[in-house]
C-alpha cells in the first residue's frame, strides 16, 4: 500500500509540476490555443499564473513533506486540495462544452488524489 501511495504522489506531483510550469512560463496565447486550454482565454493572466504557481507548490506539497523532519501531514492535505482543484477543472470543462476527455482526465486525477489523501490520512500515514 505504501508503494502505491508513493506512486500516486509521484504521478500527481509530475502532473502538477508540468501543468503549473506551463501556466507560469508559456504565453497566454499559446495556453489558450492548446488542447483543453481554451478556458485560459476567458481567465485573466493573473489568475492563470497564480493557478500555475499553486500547482507548482502542490507538486512540492505532494512529495517534500514526506522527507524526514518535515511536516508529513501536508501530503494528504495537499491531496485534498488537489481533489478540490480537479473538481473545479472538471466543472470548467463541462461548463465550456469541452470534449469529455478533459473532464475524464481531471476525474482520474481526482480519484488518484482522493486515494492518496485517504491513504496518507488513514491507511498508511507518514
Amino acid at each position: 500500500m505504501n508503494t502505491a501511495l508513493w506512486i500516486a504522489a509521484a504521478v500527481l506531483a509530475c502532473v502538477a509540476l508540468a501543468a503549473g510550469a506551463g501556466k507560469l512560463l508559456l504565453p497566454m496565447e499559446k495556453l489558450a490555443s492548446a488542447a483543453g486550454g481554451g478556458w485560459t482565454a476567458d481567465a485573466g493572466p493573473g489568475f492563470v499564473r497564480t493557478l500555475g504557481a499553486l500547482e507548482v507548490l502542490a507538486a512540492a506539497g505532494l512529495t517534500l513533506p514526506a522527507l524526514p523532519g518535515a511536516l508529513p501531514v501536508l501530503v494528504p492535505v495537499t491531496a485534498v486540495c488537489w481533489v478540490l482543484l480537479m473538481a473545479g477543472a472538471m466543472a470548467t470543462h463541462i461548463r465550456r462544452g469541452d470534449p469529455l476527455l478533459f473532464p475524464a482526465v481531471n476525474g482520474a486525477y481526482l480519484v488518484l488524489a482522493a486515494f492518496l489523501a485517504w491513504g496518507r490520512f488513514f491507511a498508511v500515514p507518514l
